[in-house]
């Protein structure tokens, strides 16, 4: 057989694997939905890049945490210095951990970025109500996460921001005893709380995360992607593919810059090992993406009239948190100029608040 007949042979049986597979994995019905799918173009089309930079950064953690996840041990003994370990004596591991860590708060902002940018955009509107509510479900697994893997080190201020969190979650009435025992694994702080958190953090909440991802993209396709109220009849669009998806690449690159810089330039630090019977070091306080509701509930005085102020405090945000979630519900008049200005103005005022009052947390 001549040469040309072996690569013709060969291209032959290559169109033909490739055929069989297009057949058995349904990618004919992919590469029709790619052709047809088309993405608004418009002032506000920038925000559009956030959701997949969150969804990017969630998929930095999962690939981070895997490879930490090979010398982590979960006990109060060993937790700590297996960290330690990991900075010090594995190949790039500090550079591993610090990527993991920084991507986190990354992704936290990212996620923020986005919900506030599908409020300013009405995007949450019939019909996208359980777009909104998939989101804001993630939002809220994603800040857990936060919170479930700031103890996983096992060191000082970790330890005691758990203790000032999950003291917030006991407060609450009648449900708060039990949620603070179901958070603790018992009344303290312990080794327990360490082994419940790392269970929370590698294996319930990426479970729920990823059954409510999927959920929230079937969703995401089956609507579309909404365009702002004041735009009037047909509006331009582009391909998602392969027009959008290059830009969200872009968009992915410049995110991986920044997530490289930080991590490089400024390695996450570990701090010194938990003493659970050490004093509350001064100054403690938690992550940024808490400091507001933290700062707030230090202003409320202690007695507010005949009612504790810090049950007053969780129990007001807790609802302001509901009322958020559940603005598809009462937002439903046809828009208009004025409703359009205050609920615009709500939004900047939760804007500014956040903050401000985060800016206030940490510098005081």
């Amino acid at each position: 057989m001549s040469p040309k007949d072996e690569a013709r042979a060969s291209d032959t049986l290559l169109r033909r694997a490739a055929a069989w597979l297009s057949d058995r994995a349904g990618f004919d019905s992919l590469r029709e939905f790619l052709a047809h799918k088309k993405v608004p173009i418009h002032s506000a089309t920038l925000w559009y890049y956030f959701g997949g930079i969150t969804l990017f950064l969630f998929v930095i953690q999962v690939l981070t945490g895997v490879l930490l996840l090979l010398y982590y041990r979960p006990t109060p003994t060993e937790a700590f210095e297996s960290v330690q370990f990991i900075m010090t004596r594995v190949q790039f591991g500090w550079l591993v951990r610090s990527i993991h860590s920084w991507s986190a708060n990354l992704m936290v902002l990212a996620a923020l970025i986005h919900m506030f940018s599908v409020f300013f955009l009405r995007s949450y509107r019939q019909p996208r109500e359980l777009t909104w509510l998939t989101g804001m479900a993630l939002l809220g697994l994603t800040l857990s996460f936060g919170f479930s893997g700031y103890l996983l080190p096992w060191n000082t201020l970790a330890f005691f921001a758990t203790k000032v969190g999950t003291n917030m979650a006991g407060v609450l009435p009648v449900v708060g005893p039990f949620a603070r025992r179901f958070l603790r694994g018992g009344e303290e702080v312990t080794g327990a709380t360490l082994t419940r958190f790392f269970g929370f953090h590698v294996a319930v909440l990426p479970g729920l995360t990823t059954l409510l991802l999927a959920a929230h993209l079937a969703l995401v396709q089956k609507w579309g992607m909404s365009t702002p109220e004041k735009h009037k009849g047909e509006i331009p669009s582009m391909p998602f593919f392969p027009n959008f998806v290059l830009r969200e690449l872009m968009a992915w690159y410049g995110a991986l810059a920044v997530l490289g810089i930080l991590a490089a330039l400024r390695p996450w630090e570990l701090g010194a090992k938990a003493d659970p019977f050490a004093p509350a070091p001064a100054g403690i306080r938690p992550e940024w993406y808490f400091l507001a509701v933290f700062y707030s509930l230090k202003l409320i005085p202690s007695r507010v009239g005949v009612f504790d102020g810090e049950v007053l405090g969780v129990l007001f945000f807790g609802l302001a948190a509901v009322a958020w979630m559940l603005i598809p519900f009462w937002d439903r008049r046809p828009p208009g100029e004025e409703r359009h200005r205050l609920l615009t103005g709500m939004g900047v005022f939760v804007v500014a608040y956040l903050l401000v009052f985060s800016a206030l947390g940490y510098w005081r």
